[in-house]
């Protein structure tokens, strides 16, 4: 074993982001370029976002029309789950273009960035050791103190912002604020920033601590607004939807209308109200006024209009999110011509082919869905959720096979992604695979344990392997923890069928039944019944049954 390059140093000052990757891909691409640059080409997303120092030597073929907008029109924040997907693609390059039996050694690991924890973490999962061993060491030298100024440190929170490090926006965002004066156009910036990555990150009594040191230090109404409009978010963004106070996120929104309606400059004015209905949008859809909502974004559209070619991604979002509505309200037509406008404004852009895609597949129009999912696939680096809708386009189609590789894959991807644990388990399990879909259900309970659709598969396979008394816990944990869950009903039937027990059976079944009409549910219904001597009520079955067909 030998090391593929000097010991890297982990420590995230001075560089921050990526600084253990950008080392690495600094070693590694000009080579590569050499021999392979069909393969850095198929990276560029990711090695250009890590290491955007190589941009004279990686060709950019994938770019969303961000990279050209002026700051103030860049509105588009990405997930913190983008440096997943960065770390993914990064891990495929290296596993590719190294040579087996070398080693990777980084030191300072303790101080690095989390995108290179992140990276290290997914390397140190999908790298098989014969191939590279990963060496840390939490010890190592102390960088000289970090003496950047605003506009250096500008410079990196700028960057961080656009590619997604949101943790980085939140160090340096913060070093920033002290460092230049509060309520002044630079201090806004910083603020503004390290609220919004606060918030993406859930961290949202921080981020509304943020918001009001802004209203606090100034009296712009722009920034009063914006603080407005970024601490209704918080509320109505959040992701555990019992923290959610669409309340006070109405009465800030509000808040927020109400200034922008006043300010002076008539583009200004256009833009900031539109982003605000859009905003007030998101909250009478939450609860559950699609009407009001639509009104909403459809008077934010027509302002938009007066900002002439300023704000695509302004335009491409309202866009996007009528389309959403129209769709929720059973205007499909609509729907999609509005998906296909807002693609068109960004063709780079995968998050519109994946909601079109699943319009698409919910109208049955499965090769239009397949090509939106694979367009979202090659738009960027992996992408978890394309490969899960396709695999479950997939298993419509009865393609089990390949239903099962994608869910693989999204396993792979993200170890973490429980529903692919629950639908491959299930294929499995109906595919008679029984050893291979209790070990996906294991794997599923020690991320979510009292999962009611593990425990259901659970159930299933007990009952085949003739274990009733284990079936018997795992489907009535299952029926307890999700009553609405016709499957674990339906499961339970069959055990209680099997275990004897046959009105019991034709109960849970005729409790599924009422929950999920299933040709295999009044199937078995009817073998119940006939056992009890209804044999006109299982004909009845046998006829409901065969419509399905």
């Amino acid at each position: 074993m030998r090391l593929l390059m000097p010991m890297i140093d982990g420590h995230r000052r001075p560089r921050g982001p990526y600084t253990v990757a950008a080392a690495l891909l600094r070693h590694l691409v000009p080579p590569a370029m050499e021999w392979s640059a069909d393969l850095v080409e198929a990276h560029d997303v990711e090695i250009l976002a890590a290491a955007p120092e190589l941009a004279d030597l990686v060709p950019a073929g994938r770019v969303t029309i961000d990279v050209g907008l002026p700051d103030d029109e860049r509105i588009l924040v990405p997930a913190p789950r983008r440096t997943l997907r960065l770390a993914n693609g990064l891990t495929e390059f290296v596993r590719d273009v190294v040579s087996p039996g070398q080693a990777l050694a980084v030191c300072n690991v303790a101080e690095a960035d989390p995108t290179d924890l992140e990276l290290l973490d997914v390397m140190t999962r999908r790298i098989p050791p014969a191939t590279l061993t990963i060496m840390l060491y939490s010890g190592g030298p102390e960088p000289a103190a970090d003496t950047r100024d605003a506009d250096e440190l500008w410079a990196v929170v700028d960057r961080s912002m656009r590619e997604g490090f949101l943790h980085a926006v939140v160090e340096l965002g913060e070093q920033g604020m002290a460092r230049t004066e509060p309520g002044g156009p630079l201090w806004w910036r910083f603020a503004q920033r390290t609220a919004t990555a606060l918030g993406g990150l859930g961290r949202t009594t921080e981020a509304r601590a943020v918001w009001d040191r802004v209203r606090a230090a100034s009296q712009d109404p722009k920034m009063h607004a914006a603080s407005a409009y970024g601490t209704a978010m918080l509320d109505a963004r959040h992701p555990d939807p019992a923290r959610r106070d669409l309340g006070r996120a109405r009465r800030w929104i509000n808040q927020a209308i109400a200034i922008s309606t006043l300010l002076p400059d008539p583009l200004d004015r256009a833009f900031k109200l539109g982003f605000d209905r859009n905003g007030l949008a998101l909250i009478e859809l939450r609860q559950g006024r699609l009407g009001a909502a639509l009104s909403l974004v459809e008077s934010a559209i027509e302002l938009a209009r007066e900002l002439g070619e300023r704000h695509p991604l302004h335009r491409m979002v309202l866009l996007a999110n009528r389309a959403q509505l129209l769709a929720a309200l059973g205007h499909t037509k609509e729907a999609l011509d509005d998906y296909a406008a807002a693609i068109a404004i960004d063709p780079a852009f995968p998050d519109y082919y994946l909601e079109r895609g699943n319009l698409l597949f919910k109208l049955g129009q499965y090769e239009e869905a397949l090509a939106d999912y694979e367009r979202a696939m090659r738009a960027g680096p992996p992408l978890p959720e394309a490969y899960y809708n396709r695999a479950e386009l997939r298993t419509v189609r009865g393609d089990t096979r390949g239903a099962l590789t994608d869910l693989g894959r999204v396993i792979e991807l993200d170890p973490g992604y429980l529903d692919a644990y629950i639908n491959r388990a299930g294929l499995l399990a109906a595919a008679g695979r029984d050893d291979e879909a209790r070990l996906g259900v294991a794997a599923g309970l020690a991320l979510a344990p009292g999962n009611a659709h593990l425990l259901t598969v659970l159930g299933q396979l007990e009952t085949a392997a003739g274990r009733l008394a284990e079936a018997r816990t795992a489907l009535d944990d299952a029926v307890a923890a999700a009553p609405g869950l016709a499957a674990a009903w339906g499961n339970r039937g069959v055990l209680r069928y099997t275990a004897g027990d046959v009105e019991g059976a034709v109960e849970d079944l005729s409790r599924a039944i009422e929950l999920q009409p299933q040709p295999d549910l009044y199937t078995n219904r009817a073998i119940a019944l006939r056992a009890l001597g209804r044999d006109a009520d299982a004909d009845a079955d046998d006829r409901r049954a065969s419509l399905f067909s």
